[in-house]
C-alpha cells in the first residue's frame, strides 16, 4: 500500500475577502473530492486572501497508480478558471517502511 501526497500552492487573482476564497477553494475541493475520491484540505495561508495551499491524499496499491491520479487531479488544477497554479510538489509513502 501506498499513499501519494500533493501539495498545491495556488494563487487566487479574482479574490477581494475571505469570503470570496473560501467559496472558491470549496468548490474545487468538493470537485476534486467528488471526481477522484481523494482526501483535500487547506494546509496553509488561511488568512490570506489570494493564495490558498491545498493538501491531497490517494491511497494505492502501487506508486505508478497514485502518481497516475494525482497527475489527473494535477490537470484539473491547473484548468480550474479561479486559480492560478504556483507550484506542486508530490510523495509518495509506503506506511510499511
Amino acid at each position: 500500500m501506498l499513499v501519494g501526497v500533493e501539495r498545491f500552492d495556488l494563487r487566487i487573482p479574482g479574490c477581494g475577502s475571505l469570503k470570496e476564497k473560501r467559496h472558491v477553494v470549496k468548490t474545487l475541493t468538493t470537485a476534486i473530492r467528488s471526481r477522484f475520491n481523494a482526501s483535500v484540505a487547506e494546509v496553509d495561508h488561511q488568512d490570506l486572501w489570494q493564495r490558498a495551499t491545498l493538501g491531497v491524499s490517494v491511497v494505492a496499491t502501487d506508486g505508478y497508480h497514485a502518481k497516475r491520479v494525482l497527475h489527473e487531479i494535477e490537470k484539473l488544477v491547473e484548468r480550474w478558471a479561479e486559480v492560478e497554479l504556483i507550484g506542486t510538489e508530490l510523495t509518495l509513502h509506503d506506511p510499511e517502511d
